[in-house]
């Protein structure tokens, strides 16, 4: 894979944010009350050819925090057993350092100011990971607070499909039905889903770049233009 450092061209590509895409398993659809169970973090990066490609994969199996809700229709869907003593889980605290030192290591290596979670139904996936982030303590989290791309929208809009399997199988990405809410597959093809669909829209990027330049909006890469105090890279680290 192309290393990205000296070319700044994913903070160009993203406005300065890195995108990871993040998949969680999960005892039930609560953040505040329902365990976090797995939770895998995929790398996106360009190829030598300058398309997005999916990049390592960091996988953790979650120890439930004091008191959690697990409810049983999601084992059932996820087919995790948080119980198994063979189950090689981690607490929050260490699964999220362990995660956000390589995404800071991705921020770095691409020059990028933060990172920005991409999910599909990103909402829920953000949602569990702000929250584990507050039980745990861990500070700086590297991904913005709020913001992120959704595949699911992404995809309703390029190929009309919602549903990630379907989005996936439009897409040419293949699915296994078997292999499915595992949060390392889903993330994977998630990934792969996000890189098609931005890929697609290259030529797209590139007339808005050329645009923004005209407009002599691109002093540094990741730059907020002129008069965007308060945009959205600007927010503070939660």
């Amino acid at each position: 894979m192309n290393n990205d450092q000296g070319t700044g061209r994913m903070a160009r590509r993203f406005r300065g944010f890195l995108p990871v895409v993040v998949d969680v398993e999960t005892g039930g659809f609560n953040c505040q009350r329902d365990a976090l169970l797995q939770i895998a973090a995929v790398m996106i990066e360009f190829d030598d050819s300058g398309r997005l490609v999916r990049g390592a994969t960091h996988s953790y199996h979650v120890k439930p925090f004091d008191g959690a809700n697990i409810d049983a229709a999601s084992l059932q869907v996820n087919k995790i057993d948080p119980w198994h003593p063979l189950r090689p889980a981690l607490e929050e605290r260490e699964t999220l350092q362990r995660i956000f030192k390589e995404v800071r290591a991705g921020m770095q290596s691409a020059g990028c100011k933060r990172a920005i979670l991409v999910g599909h139904n990103s909402w829920f996936d953000l949602s569990f990971l702000n929250a584990a982030v507050e039980r745990s303590g861990v500070k700086r989290c590297p991904f913005h607070p709020f913001s992120s791309f959704d595949t699911a929208t992404l995809a309703g809009a390029a190929f009309g499909q919602t549903v990630l399997a379907k989005a996936a199988t439009i897409a040419g990405l293949g699915w296994d039905t078997s292999s499915a809410h595992s949060a390392t597959y889903d993330a994977e093809r998630t990934a792969e889903l996000f890189c098609t669909i931005c890929n697609e829209l290259a030529g797209s990027f590139q007339w808005a770049e050329n645009r923004a330049r005209a407009l002599g909006w691109h002093e540094s890469p990741g730059a907020a233009p002129d008069g965007e105090a308060g945009a959205v890279d600007e927010a503070p680290q939660p």
